[in-house]
């Protein structure tokens, strides 16, 4: 005997590219049933998936699981619903349309009763000598402006409603096309079992699905006074695989079911000569840069930037606020949410918050004077040894409640530093000036020397004592012809890579100090130097 149960979902484990669903019921049994049908599970589900246990009061026993496709006529009631309620409104526009035609309508009516009887009236009056030309032509010109914008009015009211009624007809077409049942592909799971007495049934059954996904997001609010970072872990769910996920457990996971078990195949890698380039492949080429510009390329980019930004603003509107219950297995983490989820197979991504925390942070200001003038502010954050690996996402950063911009956090583990940039700090101001430019004016060793002398003076203007990392250049040279040497710097540092002279200072509140270096450059005469911007 077959019997059609109904097994609600219970649980669902989120992947990063599908997800696990649980579904968990207890079946009242005769002991008569052969097969237990379920029916209308999604086409998302992967076949060779399925698993499914349980328990029962009397023996029972699980023979095996089929998983066989079904296609069911369906109309799609929504969609036509929604159409009506678009065929009412443009109806509504109609009638609207109508009553401003017959207003129309009855005054161009009267002008044109009006003009037949001035005909009569203002011949006798001018006979009469009792009404002069110039009067007549203002009413003239009165009734034929009337009648013009009337008419006009007329025309234009008439085009809107012919367009309106072809909008209608088009929809009622497609209404009627909707009303034709159109086979929706679904899966039903048979599941054979031997039972020799009535009982009750434990039964659980799980599945993956595709069309599911989740990634983290972060807000990130640094308390500046405090020196704490307030980070929410946020993570955004969307899936469409059919089947509405309602007061489930949710669960989060960063493992990684569908890269396999194997390690991928080494393939053999191939070395080659370079192609020398022709005539005709450098014709081939320009015409390319003809039909796609490179200056084209970044607008692309662009307007996909701008419209992530509106989805994620719009998005933000959907976060629940629940925590989640952390727990890790190996290198997996999983995040199980608490107060259960709800999410609706539409596709659009829904917040759940996983958990929020605060750290102490580490202030930094730093400054490159001859790039900018400004000084930045930056945290550094330690993740707590004991805390949970971040994964890669995007992080929303804020200071003082006051949004910064965006960054992308990489993958953190536990005890792992990072860095966030929280813009410009107002309360540092720095001048930067050249003292000095000496050319000397015999040859020495038959080169060309340069001396040039900086002076910076950086003011602390906050009203604490703070700390501030100064870099700034000597150039480098690529040309075994040019030499650049740092004679003296004031506080005394050592050179780094690339030229690079790095200050750590420490300034009380209002103090200021200033910065001293020199240097010298030598070339031949004859060679001209590129990319000196002193």
């Amino acid at each position: 005997m077959k019997k059609n149960i109904h097994i609600a979902i219970a649980s669902v484990t989120v992947y990063t590219d599908r997800a696990l669903v649980t579904r968990k019921n207890t079946i009242s049994l005769t002991g008569d049933e052969k097969e237990l049908i379920i029916s209308n599970l999604p086409i998302t589900l992967l076949q060779d998936s399925v698993r499914v246990s349980g328990k029962g009061t009397s023996k029972i026993n699980i023979l095996g699981v089929k998983v066989e496709s079904v296609f069911t006529p369906e109309v799609p009631v929504e969609s036509i619903a929604e159409i009506d309620r678009e065929i009412q409104t443009l109806q509504n526009q109609q009638k609207s349309l109508k009553n401003q035609l017959s207003s129309r309508q009855l005054q161009i009516n009267f002008i044109e009763q009006l003009s037949e009887k001035s005909k009569t009236s203002y011949a006798i009056n001018l006979s009469k000598q009792e009404t002069n030309l110039e009067q007549t032509e203002a009413l003239l010109k009165f009734i034929g402006d009337k009648h013009l914008a009337y008419g006009e009015s007329i025309t234009e009211l008439q085009q809107q409603q012919k367009e309106l009624n072809d909008q209608i007809a088009a929809l009622e077409r497609k209404t009627e096309s909707l009303l034709i049942p159109q086979d929706k592909e679904y899966f039903n799971l048979i599941i054979f079992i031997e039972a020799s007495e009535p009982g009750e049934l434990e039964l659980e059954v799980s599945y993956i699905v595709n069309r599911a996904s989740w990634q983290p997001l972060y807000d990130l609010k640094v308390d500046t006074a405090e020196k704490q970072l307030n980070l929410t872990y946020l993570a955004e769910i969307q899936q469409s695989t059919g089947e509405d996920w309602q007061n489930v457990a949710l669960t989060l996971s960063t493992a990684k079911p569908g890269l396999g078990t194997l390690p991928p195949k080494v393939e053999p890698w191939y070395i080659d000569a370079n192609i020398p380039v022709t005539k005709t492949s450098l014709k081939a080429r320009r015409k390319i840069d003809r039909v796609i510009p490179d200056n084209q390329l970044p607008v692309a980019a662009s307007a996909s930037m701008i419209e992530e930004k509106e989805q994620t603003e719009s998005y933000r509107e959907k976060i629940e606020v629940v925590a989640a219950t952390v727990a890790k297995s190996g290198s997996v983490v999983t995040f199980e949410v608490n107060g259960g989820g709800n999410i609706p197979s539409d596709g659009t991504p829904h917040k759940v918050t996983v958990f929020s925390d605060r750290y102490p942070v580490k202030l930094e200001h730093v400054a490159i004077p001859r790039l900018v003038s400004f000084v930045y502010l930056q945290a550094v954050v330690t993740n707590p040894a004991t805390g949970v690996t971040l994964l890669p996402g995007k992080a929303n950063i804020l200071r003082e409640q006051t949004f910064v911009g965006t960054t992308h956090l990489e993958n953190i583990a536990p005890s792992q530093e990072f860095t966030l940039n929280l813009g410009i700090d107002e309360g540092w101001k720095i001048e930067r000036n050249l003292v000095q430019r000496q050319v000397d004016k015999k040859l020495i060793g038959g080169n060309k020397r340069i001396t040039y002398a900086y002076r910076l003076i950086v003011n602390n203007l906050q009203a604490r004592e703070s700390n501030l990392k100064l870099i700034e250049q000597l150039p480098v040279s690529r040309n075994e012809q040019i030499k650049v040497r740092l004679l003296q710097t004031e506080p005394k540092i050592k050179l780094g890579e690339i030229g690079v002279m790095e200050w750590n200072l420490t300034l009380a509140e209002g103090n200021k100090q200033e910065i001293n270096y020199q240097f010298t450059l030598e070339y031949p005469p004859e060679v001209s130097i590129y990319g000196l911007n002193i």
